[in-house]
Parts: C-alpha cells; sequence; structure tokens
C-alpha cells in the first residue's frame, strides 16, 4: 500500500513531469494553431488546478486515493473503467516510483491537452466574431472547474481529453478522423458507454448532414453504425447491464440508477422528474438559489453561465439560419453526442456531485454549439463562402 507523501525525489520527479508536459504541450502548438504563450498559460493555469484537486482529495478523501493504492496490487489485470486507472496507475508507481501527487501530475497532462483542444475549437468558431464574445469563450476555458475535474488521477482526466480531441476532430473530420479514433479509443478504455455513443453520433451524422453524396452517406454510415454497434455491447457490460440486454432490462437499469447515490449532501431524486427537468437539473444544479457552502458558489456561478449560453444560443438558433461558414463543421456528429450523452447521464445520475464532473464529458461540445451561433460575424458573406471553400479542401 503506497504513501500518499512525497520524499525528495518523488517531489523531483514531479517537477521533471510537469516540465515534460508543457514541453508536449507547446510540441502540439501547431497542431491546435495556438501560440506558445496561451499554451503555457493554460498548461500551466490548468496544472495549479492539479495541485488544488490534490490537496482537496488529501484532506477530504476521493477515488483517486483508492486508484493509487490499488495500483501496488501484485499482477493488476487490464479492463474497461475502474480497473484500467488502476492499470495505468501501477506503471507509474510500480515502474517510476511515482507519489500520488505526480500521478496527479501526469494525469493532469491529459486534461490539459483535451482543455487546449477545447480552446482551439472556441477560437476557431468565434475568431470572426466580436470582441466580448472571444473574451467569453476564453472565461469559460478558464472556468475553475473545468480544469478542477480534468486535472486529477482518475477517469475524468482521459475522458476530458478524448472529449477535447473528438470536438477538435470534428471540425474537420475528413483529415482528422484518425485523431477521432484515437479519441473513441480513449473513451472506450475509460467509458465505454460514452465511447458507444460517439460512435453512434458518427454514424448519424454520415446518414443526416447535407452535402455528402448519397453512396458515400450509405459507405461511411453503415462502416460507423457497425462500430457503433459493436461498442453498445461492451458499454452495456461496463455499466452491469449486459452485454445482451434488451429494452426492458435497459429501462430497467435506468431505473434502478435512480435510486443509486442518493445520499450525500448533493444527492436528489430524480425517479418522479420528467426528462426535460431531469436534464436541467444534471447540466445547470446548482443553481445560485442553492448555494449552501463556498463549493456549491463556485459551481453555482459556472452552471449561471451554461444557462446563459444556453438561452442565448437556443433563441439564436431559432432566431436566424446557421451561418453559411460553420456549414463544414460536423455539426450533427457533435449534436448527436452531446444531445444523446446528456439525456442519459440526466437519466441516471441522482446525484449532483458526480454531475458536476461527468457533464464535462459532453458540456464543451454544447458550448461550442451554441457558442457558434451567438453574436455576428465581422466578415462579408463573400468572405464566409471563401472561408468555407477553404476549409472544404
Amino acid at each position: 500500500m503506497g504513501d500518499l507523501g512525497s520524499s525528495a525525489i518523488q517531489l523531483v520527479s514531479s517537477l521533471l513531469v510537469l516540465i515534460l508536459g508543457a514541453i508536449i504541450c507547446l510540441a502540439l502548438r501547431r497542431a491546435f494553431s495556438c501560440s506558445s504563450s496561451r499554451i503555457l498559460l493554460i498548461y500551466f493555469w490548468h496544472s495549479l488546478f492539479s495541485v488544488v484537486s490534490f490537496l482537496y482529495i488529501i484532506n477530504y478523501g476521493g477515488d483517486a486515493i483508492g486508484y493509487f493504492h490499488y495500483s501496488f496490487a501484485p499482477d493488476l489485470g487490464f479492463s474497461f473503467g475502474t480497473a484500467a486507472i488502476r492499470f495505468l496507475a501501477s506503471f507509474l508507481t510500480q515502474g517510476f516510483n511515482f507519489s500520488l501527487l505526480g500521478c496527479f501530475l501526469v494525469f493532469q497532462i491529459f486534461g490539459a491537452i483535451g482543455l487546449i483542444a477545447f480552446d482551439a475549437a472556441l477560437r476557431d468558431v468565434t475568431w470572426h466574431k466580436s470582441r466580448n464574445l472571444r473574451l467569453l469563450a476564453t472565461g469559460i476555458v478558464f472556468l475553475p472547474s473545468v480544469s478542477f475535474w480534468s486535472s486529477a488521477l482518475g477517469k475524468d482526466a482521459l475522458s476530458f481529453f478524448a472529449m477535447g480531441l473528438a470536438l477538435w476532430a470534428a471540425l474537420n473530420l475528413r483529415r482528422r478522423w484518425v485523431l477521432l479514433g484515437a479519441a473513441m479509443c480513449v473513451m472506450l478504455i475509460v467509458r465505454p458507454h460514452m465511447a458507444g455513443m460517439l460512435g453512434l453520433g458518427l454514424a448519424g451524422s454520415f446518414v443526416f448532414q447535407k452535402g455528402i453524396p448519397l453512396q458515400q452517406r450509405v459507405v461511411l454510415g453503415s462502416c460507423a453504425l457497425v462500430l457503433a454497434i459493436s461498442l453498445v455491447p461492451i458499454g452495456l457490460s461496463y455499466a452491469g447491464v449486459g452485454a445482451d440486454a434488451d429494452a426492458g432490462d435497459v429501462m430497467e437499469y435506468i431505473e434502478g440508477r435512480q435510486g443509486h447515490n442518493l445520499k450525500g449532501g448533493g444527492a436528489v431524486d430524480i425517479s418522479g422528474m420528467s426528462p426535460p427537468v431531469q436534464m436541467f437539473t444534471y447540466l445547470f444544479r446548482p443553481t445560485l438559489i442553492e448555494v449552501r457552502n463556498l463549493f456549491s458558489l463556485a459551481a453555482a456561478l459556472d452552471n449561471t453561465i451554461l444557462l446563459f449560453l444556453f438561452v442565448a444560443g437556443g433563441w439564436a438558433l431559432i432566431r436566424k439560419p446557421l451561418p453559411a461558414h460553420l456549414l463544414a463543421h460536423n455539426r450533427m456528429f457533435l449534436w448527436i453526442y452531446s444531445l444523446g450523452a446528456w439525456l442519459i447521464l440526466a437519466m441516471t445520475t441522482a446525484n449532483l456531485g458526480i454531475a458536476l464532473r461527468q457533464k464535462w464529458m459532453f458540456a464543451p461540445m454544447l458550448i461550442f454549439l451554441l457558442i457558434s451561433v451567438m453574436g455576428r460575424s465581422r466578415l462579408p458573406v463573400e468572405s464566409e463562402s471563401a472561408s468555407l471553400e477553404e476549409t472544404k479542401r
């Protein structure tokens, strides 16, 4: 069983990991069209919250301590989900003698890359918008909760990493399909049911998105559907439903999940709520009128910003058509995945504390979709058309 403390050598190794992470992120600056200064700002901001998360876990406990202790067990086998984190952590603890802090800093590198990808997507879709909207997009990237939950030893760092890569890949799937495949593989390792949702979103995007010839829709859509069908049983088995479950088994599982995690300050009874109310509860609560402490205040402020984006972006979708230069983005894939994930997680999560961290597996995609339709473009129509053609090429 590993000690949670760090020796002098382990502190040095943690510092080296921090520096190595910065070098890795700097090497990706061209891939994400980002300046070195912005890369470093995002990386060290994210690293700061990794230390904050570490101190929080040390004082109040959390899953990361269990992952760390289990990583010292002999003959750890690989499996999806929790077992995968223990297996990966064992390479750090048994192979490199990393402390808990060192493990945090390794996992936060993945979270930081996901955050950089999220920032790159928002910059891509707001560069021609007003300064205020660009500042809003940057402010969202630097929300404390985004970095806090994606900077610890655990599944959240890798799932956020996968989400960030999938979002960035969706901006140009024709050129970045390998990146999307890598994102789905990472998501499969930690949360197989969400990898299945990515596969379904991809299949749906080929079937329904405009601008793709019918033959390509059939071929690509069929391939993506086969991929999704192969991932769904893995996700069902991981969730405990069973790979051969029918619709009745799935509904029974959902009803059972609505009664789980009803202990603690974040518990909420969702069994009597309609799906829309469940979705609102999952994404936007706690609200400002439900604040009880500093932690819930921070969560409520984040949720208020999300609610504003949802209302403003939703109104923009109703009020005006989609700008032409945004049609190149595979928006259908993002819509299917984010809305599907939102609905399923909202129907099966009865604890706001869990929702606060798990919603970042899809919330950045919703944020991207909503903020992309807000504000007015500073480009003339001709420039928008030229931008669209350039993206297609």
